[in-house]
């Protein structure tokens, strides 16, 4: 009773604080204002991020234990988060973003939250540490691009905190298990302020805050258990944002779009899966839906994967892989009628 009074509390303090921020936003300008590759036709107030932010750690004010515990990837979401408030405000160059995301990385890295799989030694730190920059850095960034049609990264957070939080619960790993709780909660007080028609927007305050923390859950939690097949459980409750990163990345660079990592940090395209789902016919709230659908049952797989034997999880891998192969074929099919896109459709 105490937990869910306490999230209650969470969301409502979330919803509060993202109406006051909708409505001082503006009077500093920090808005998003239309544009030629923007579909919104008025300004929109940004930093509905840090509305989240406030409910998150209110709520975890309540739980220092695990506030002490997970101190390191607070501080990292942090300096995301403030990172994005002078991003939304004034403007920030790619470069200096990428720097301070290297900065949050390795404040977890030193922290002792990071990937740790590869043989002891030398090399195989050096190997873990790149790793964690390229997962932290990558999924931060992929949660910023999926921040393109309304309520798409928010309720995508809500479904991968859902399921953190499920299989955190089931292997005993309750501090974090609240923390990804606390997340899916602000999420959800935000997002009726920024579904459909959308008063406010996450901003890059909230989409790298949000894909900040949900990568950090995903390298603080041991998921590995009792055979090493279920590492994949992140990797699949994240799928969304990862392949699409990983598609979109690889396309680019094929066909010259970008050629360095500042390019790619700088790129902004109409060139991912939402996007190319609106290609296909859909109303962009049937894209977000769309995509919420194939994230939740991508989020079961993960939780059957937690409790497979190692042969099952086998097959549950699999079985994601036909996920993907699914948003695969619907990007190529999307690719060939991105031309057909009418942009008075959101």
């Amino acid at each position: 009773m105490r937990g869910f009074l306490i999230s209650l509390l969470v969301f409502v303090i979330t919803a509060i604080f993202t109406f006051i921020i909708k409505t001082v936003a503006p009077v500093f300008g920090i808005v998003d204002k239309p544009s030629e590759r923007k579909v919104h036709k008025k300004p929109i107030p940004l930093l509905g991020g840090l509305a989240i932010y406030i409910g998150f750690m209110f709520g975890l004010l309540f739980y220092p234990q695990t506030y002490k515990s997970f101190f390191p990837l607070l501080l990292g979401g942090t300096i995301i988060l403030i990172l994005g408030i002078i991003d939304d405000a004034k403007g920030l160059s790619a470069r200096i973003r990428f720097v301070v995301q290297v900065i949050a990385a390795l404040v977890l890295i030193t922290g002792g939250i990071r990937i740790s799989f590869l043989t002891p030694g030398l090399l195989g730190f050096i190997g873990e540490v790149l790793i964690t920059l390229l997962w932290v850095v990558g999924l931060t960034n992929a949660f910023n691009y999926l921040d393109g049609l309304n309520g798409l990264a928010a309720g995508s957070a809500i479904i991968n905190a859902f399921f953190f939080s499920v299989v955190l619960y089931i292997t005993g790993q309750d501090s974090l298990a609240v923390l990804s709780y606390f997340l899916l909660m602000g999420s959800f007080g935000f997002l009726p302020f920024n579904f459909k028609k959308a008063q406010i927007f996450l901003g890059d305050t909230g989409s790298t805050f949000l894909g900040f923390m949900l990568a950090g859950i995903a390298i603080a939690g041991d998921w590995a258990g009792d055979h090493i097949v279920k590492i994949a459980i992140p990797i699949i409750i994240l799928g969304v944002p990862i392949f699409d990163m990983t598609f979109t990345t690889v396309m680019r660079i094929k066909e010259g779009k970008v050629k360095s990592l500042i390019e790619w940090l700088r790129y902004a395209g109409k060139d991912h899966f939402h996007h190319y789902l609106v290609y296909l016919g859909l109303k962009p709230i049937a894209a977000v839906v769309f995509i919420w659908t194939i994230t939740f049952f991508l989020g079961l797989t993960g939780v059957m994967l937690g409790n497979d034997k190692a042969w099952e999880g086998i097959l549950t891998v699999f079985q994601a892989s036909i996920f993907f192969a699914i948003i695969a074929v619907l990007i190529v099919i999307g690719r060939s009628r991105s031309s057909g896109w009418d942009k008075s459709d959101q």
